[in-house]
């Protein structure tokens, strides 16, 4: 269900990341043409023989490039994808590069790389354009990256709620120059990404040296990254713009509450939940009469620090009672029997997996670490479409009640209403 990149070593197509991007791309002469894809996007799966393709016919004069946007989210946000295939054409200014309009095979895509080219030549011959390298901003602006004095660095950063990175520069320092557009991007791309929650900050080290002797700095460029209430550590990652983005998302997931655990109470439910997640987790835990509320309390817990341990993935997390979505579980072949039951579904692909193991976090850990690295067997959903889904009452944290009926004990839940003959039979 959570597919393996869809290229590899062996083929023509150089493989991107935040960590060789900024070398491989922008600091080169070359003409790139980039894919930014996502492993499970149809669309992409398509392409995929037909980049190959292209790259190996324009080996050695234009550089054919991808990147797995869904994994690598920085790199994604950095350049503002929205869809998959997305294709950038980085040619002459390598910090502002052009969306691929052409089709979709081979040959329109050499086509359309070889026009590039000849514009890039043409370019360089009028003395337009340079060679691409590294200079200027690169999308970013210095006015992102907050100035830090010995006057404000403990209101601004240690007295915030917010995650900080905090850059120790000297003006004077080679490494702190080729850091400053690198550190403006990020700054940039951080902003918009984390809605301002995680920050980049600068101070001159030479000028405020009351905060330089606090922290230690002994050389430059020194970034520490500043949380409330901990000890700051020492940013041990890369110095290019990806690199950085990617240490501030992930202290970003780190900070950020963990998916809430939500009941399947209507169709808009389920949808808003899993179609902006590769997966969405659904259990289907016993009638309330079956565990009273400490047990289904004792569930969701379970739940809840699965939701926790995996926020990092920003899956959906679902549950519904047995019995009240008898469409849905048909679908996952669950039906009647077998609770607590679990699910994960990749509505993208119509695909679900079903936790064969206990239903606990040992199980549901080892689950769905197998589910990450793509193993585990999937079936389709259904008929291939997302099952219809009943709207019902919330549950109101409440153990359930038992009714008298013709003479006989008859369960109600707190959202059960007496129906058909046939809700009966499936309910009793």
């Amino acid at each position: 269900m959570v597919c393996s990149s869809l290229y590899s070593s062996n083929d023509d197509v150089i493989e991107l990341n935040p960590s060789n991007f900024n070398r491989e791309v922008i600091q080169s002469d070359s003409l790139w043409l980039v894919e930014f894809y996502a492993p499970w996007c149809g669309h992409c799966q398509s392409l995929a023989p037909e980049w190959k393709k292209a790259a190996t016919a324009l080996k050695g004069i234009v550089k054919i490039g991808a990147i797995d946007a869904d994994q690598h989210k920085s790199l994604a946000g950095q350049y503002s994808i929205r869809g998959f295939p997305t294709i950038k054409i980085f040619g002459g200014n390598k910090n502002k590069p052009e969306e691929y309009q052409g089709g979709r095979s081979s040959q329109a895509i050499v086509d359309g790389a070889m026009n590039a080219l000849r514009t890039l030549v043409k370019d360089r011959l009028s003395g337009k354009s340079g060679s691409g390298g590294s200079g200027g901003s690169g999308g970013g602006s210095k006015k992102d990256v907050v100035e830090l004095t010995d006057d404000n660095f403990d209101k601004m950063v240690l007295d915030s709620d917010d995650v900080w990175l905090v850059e120790f520069f000297a003006p004077w320092c080679g490494h702190c120059k080729n850091l400053e557009p690198e550190w403006a991007a990020a700054a940039t791309a951080v902003k918009e990404q984390t809605k301002g929650k995680v920050r980049l900050g600068a101070v001159d080290a030479t000028v405020h040296q009351g905060l330089s002797s606090r922290y230690g700095i002994r050389g430059f460029p020194t970034i520490k990254v500043f949380r409330k209430g901990e000890e700051p550590e020492d940013y041990q990652g890369g110095r290019s713009r990806g690199d950085i983005i990617e240490r501030a998302l992930d202290l970003f997931s780190d900070n950020a509450p963990a998916p809430e655990v939500l009941e399947i109470l209507n169709e808009d439910v389920l949808k808003k939940t899993c179609e902006d997640s590769q997966l969405c987790v659904i259990a289907v835990l016993p009638h309330i009469l079956d565990t009273g509320a400490s047990g289904r309390n004792s569930y969701l817990e379970v739940m809840m620090n699965m939701a926790e341990k995996y926020k990092k993935k920003m899956w959906g997390w679902l549950w519904t009672e047995a019995g009240a979505q008898m469409d849905l579980e048909a679908s996952l072949g669950i039906g009647g029997f077998g609770y607590p039951a679990m699910a994960a579904i990749n509505t993208r692909k119509m695909k679900f997996a079903l936790l064969r193991g206990s239903f606990s976090e040992t199980g549901i850990h080892e689950f769905l670490r197998e589910l990450s690295v793509g193993r585990g067997s999937t079936s389709t959903l259904g008929s291939g479409t997302m099952p219809k889904i009943h709207s019902v009452d919330a549950w109101d944290g409440k153990d359930g009640q038992v009714s008298r009926l013709y003479g006989r004990d008859f369960p109600i839940s707190h959202r059960q209403v007496l129906g058909s003959a046939s809700t009966h039979t499936q309910r009793i």
